[in-house]
């Protein structure tokens, strides 16, 4: 059993398999375009949830936010389910692969074994879709490869079903109704309010670019507050959030900036090429900050790489995407 499903891969998982759910239908939807209209650009540094005994930095919005969040704009309808009985969860997959229905599917990608072992780790928010079984194995569209994998249903089962923080519980979804029609540009200015709402007027300060401005002030305080070895540590988790765990800091605003670029087109507005040109830029000064927060855990940083140096790009971030949402914001309200 094979269904006709088109793989692409993605940057983040979410967005992949989001698009590529709604793709399958008709509607053509890019990872950037799921993203934006997903209002997946986030900022938030919460040092009371601990990752690794180390506080936590998020770049985007919860895991499934985005999925929601699109389908909803849309007018998409769409099926959940999560699942105590583990052969039932496999038996419901079956069969909703068998009647031709794509099934996307949250795993702990720690028991998926196609993962190169230099990127296994415990993570359950990970997301692919099932398109087809061959024998005892599954085929398998995971939007972070290039090209479709097998995973056997042994180890599926055990993906689907990690323990652990964010547990999957057997989670699967699919689409299970697409409108002919959908506005995007109605869609596409909704999204851009919500990612404003939430970067310039979160009530809480360590969330939006309040939160970025909290981060610097206490990032700059880390030596004098924790040692060096400690503030090295801090600085070392900020990094591996920002560029290696969903796609991080400066790649999510990347992929913001691809989103825009399409807005100018489904909007008809010119403004929007230069407002992605502004989120690259802030992409790039991001990307900067993580180059010499790595050489500080390197043993290689010189005067540059101070950490008031560090904090002080921060602040510079946080002013660019200040008044980068508050352009926007008033973009979409004309």
């Amino acid at each position: 059993m094979k269904i006709d499903y088109t793989h692409h891969q993605s940057a983040h998982c979410e967005n992949g398999a989001t698009a590529g759910l709604i793709s399958h239908y008709g509607v053509e939807m890019s990872e950037a375009m799921t993203f934006g209209i997903g209002a997946g650009l986030f900022f938030g540094y919460i040092p009371f949830i601990r990752l690794n005994h180390l506080p936590l930095t998020t770049f985007r919005v919860a895991a499934g936010s985005i999925f929601k969040r699109v389908t909803k704009e849309l007018g998409i309808k769409i099926e959940t389910r999560k699942f105590r009985d583990q052969q039932l969860a496999m038996d419901i997959l079956d069969e909703t692969i068998a009647k031709g229905i794509p099934v996307g599917l949250q795993t702990g990608a720690w028991w998926l074994p196609y993962f190169p072992d230099a990127y296994r780790f415990h993570f359950n928010m990970h997301n692919l879709v099932v398109f087809g079984k061959k024998g005892d194995s599954y085929l398998i569209s995971d939007p972070v490869f290039p090209e479709p994998v097998i995973c056997r249903a042994d180890d599926l089962r055990k993906a689907r079903f990690a323990k652990g923080a964010l547990a999957p519980k057997g989670k699967m979804y699919c689409l299970s109704e697409v409108p002919a029609q959908v506005d995007l540009p109605n869609a596409i200015k909704n999204g851009i309010r919500t990612v404003t709402k939430a970067m310039l007027k979160y009530p809480l300060p360590i969330i939006g670019i309040s939160g970025i401005r909290f981060l610097a002030k206490r990032l700059e305080r880390w030596p004098a507050k924790l040692g060096e070895d400690n503030a090295l540590l801090h600085l070392g988790q900020l990094i591996r959030m920002q560029e290696e765990i969903g796609t991080g800091g400066a790649g999510f605003r990347f992929i913001y900036a691809a989103f825009l670029q399409e807005a100018a087109t489904h909007l008809n507005d010119d403004r929007f090429i230069a407002f992605s040109a502004r989120m690259t830029s802030i992409g790039d000064r991001w990307r900067e900050l993580a180059v010499r927060a790595a050489r500080n855990c390197k043993g290689r940083a010189g005067t540059e790489d101070s950490f008031p140096a560090m904090a002080k790009i921060l602040m510079d971030i946080a002013a660019q995407e200040e008044e980068l949402y508050r352009d926007l914001a008033g973009a979409v309200v004309e």
